[in-house]
């Protein structure tokens, strides 16, 4: 018997992807949309995304009306409407800084950078209320030339969102988005800073260099106590919780967390606050380094997904032998109904050690495909912990792939697109530019899949 909520690709009028990957998936309620560039996948950046007078018009803002006509079609192929339904979006922007010295120094800040035109266009197309937002700037997309590339959830039950303002007590967000949109059961708090979107702009002193930071993420940089990382997890939290609280929901039920860090060597201090935050039963977690963040002297970004109080869907961590164990504070998977938000992917072991195998030789530099071993070995794993979830690696639905430097991009993806005989999940794909948590890995993958119901 066929079963009507299993993945469905949409392929609607729109220019078609190079790579292999589905427009976008609906599965259940859901649709999961790939990451959307202004590019004919033909030439690059088509005529009608760019101003015909540079003097006269934003090439931010071009490109990104043509994406969201885009990302409009795509979402009425599957039954959906942009300026309603979406419960999350993200905003990938390249740019050339912080470089990887700054963040190293803790400087996540792309100095120069500015979205106004884009929110600008977004706005036009997205009505309040308006969805959880994630906006970060990597290196590079996979069009050159691309100035934004966007992907998003949209949900599609027969529910009304609604939107959440900053609760009293949480600095409001300057962007126009919802600290956090409820759909049904689901919770979607946006990406938040650890900023009381003012900092030191405009006062004559502060505690330290000028940043938009709120003193309680602060340390003081005249003794030699205390961790920023830390600091700036916990305020980060601290709003977090509120923000939940405010929507009808709580910590103990939250489903996924997306974290963005400038650093890599931020994590040790960022999963030391995490425990504090979530001593038992975790939730999915996946923490992406080399992220340019919008507010001056912020380490970290933090956004959650997670269930109403009042839902009565049951949240089941996803523990196999079959894999390795996480090597920091975080569950496998987490399944909640007929979805499986999957951990962090990287090849490696439970000590957060690269697995035997995943590099050329140092004496055989001409020999050995670590694009594809990794990706297969990270495939392998991502089939156990699905197994034991009730499904399989076939009914991944999302995918999001952040590269270190995109070398082996080719021979990852053709390898990814080996299990995908039939759907191939949404995809989102870039370049962060630096070496992932795990030295020596060359990409992290951020995976959802679908769960079908039990007979």
């Amino acid at each position: 018997m066929t079963d009507p909520k299993a993945p469905q690709a949409i392929w609607p009028d729109i220019p078609q992807p190079l790579m292999p990957y589905s427009p976008a998936v609906k599965a259940a309620d859901w649709i999961f949309v790939s990451g959307q560039l202004a590019s004919d996948f033909k030439t690059g950046i088509p005529p009608e995304a760019r101003p015909v007078n540079p003097n006269l018009g934003s090439e931010q803002a071009t490109q990104s009306r043509f994406v969201m006509e885009t990302l409009k079609r795509t979402l009425a192929a599957g039954g959906a409407d942009l300026s309603k339904d979406v419960a999350r979006i993200w905003q990938w922007l390249p740019w050339e800084r912080p470089t990887l010295d700054e963040m190293r120094a803790g400087d996540a800040y792309p100095e120069g950078l500015r979205i106004t035109p884009y929110l600008d266009v977004r706005n036009e197309y997205i009505f309040e209320p308006r969805p959880a937002s994630v906006a970060v700037s990597i290196r590079e997309l996979p069009v050159r030339g691309a100035q934004i590339e966007i992907d998003l959830i949209a949900i599609v039950d027969g529910s009304e969102a609604k939107g959440f303002a900053a609760p009293e007590g949480v600095p409001a967000p300057l962007a126009g988005y919802s600290a956090a949109l409820r759909r049904g059961d689901w919770i979607f708090l946006a990406g938040e800073v650890p900023t009381d979107w003012q900092g030191d702009y405009g006062a004559a002193r502060s505690m330290g260099d000028p940043s938009a930071l709120a003193r309680e993420a602060r340390t003081n940089p005249h003794v030699w106590y205390g961790s920023d990382i830390e600091a700036q997890t916990d305020y980060t939290m601290s709003k977090l919780e509120k923000i939940a609280a405010s929507a009808g929901g709580s910590l103990k039920r939250v489903v996924k967390a997306d974290v963005y860090l400038g650093s890599p060597a931020d994590y040790a201090g960022m999963d030391r606050a995490w425990k504090r935050w979530f001593p038992e039963n975790p939730p999915a977690r996946c923490v992406i380094p080399y992220m340019g963040l919008g507010t001056r002297g912020s380490r970290i970004e933090i956004a959650l997904t997670l269930l109403a109080d009042d839902s009565t869907l049951e949240i089941h961590r996803i523990e196999t032998s079959d894999a390795p164990e996480p090597f920091s504070h975080e569950p496998q998977a987490v399944k909640v109904g007929n979805f499986l938000f999957l951990s962090q992917q990287m090849a490696c072991d439970s000590r957060g050690v690269l697995a035997d195998g995943m590099l050329r030789h140092e004496n055989f530099p001409w020999y050995g495909l670590p694009g594809k071993n990794q990706m297969r070995y990270m495939m392998k794993n991502v089939a156990a912990i699905c197994a034991a979830a009730g499904t399989s690696v076939e009914n991944v639905v999302r995918r999001a792939c952040f590269h270190d430097e995109g070398t082996h991009f080719a021979d990852s993806i053709e390898e990814w697109a080996s299990y995908f005989p039939g759907v191939k999940p949404a995809s989102t794909t870039m370049r962060i530019g630096g070496p992932l948590v795990v030295p020596g890995a060359n990409a992290l993958l951020d995976l959802i899949a679908y769960v079908p119901d039990k007979n």
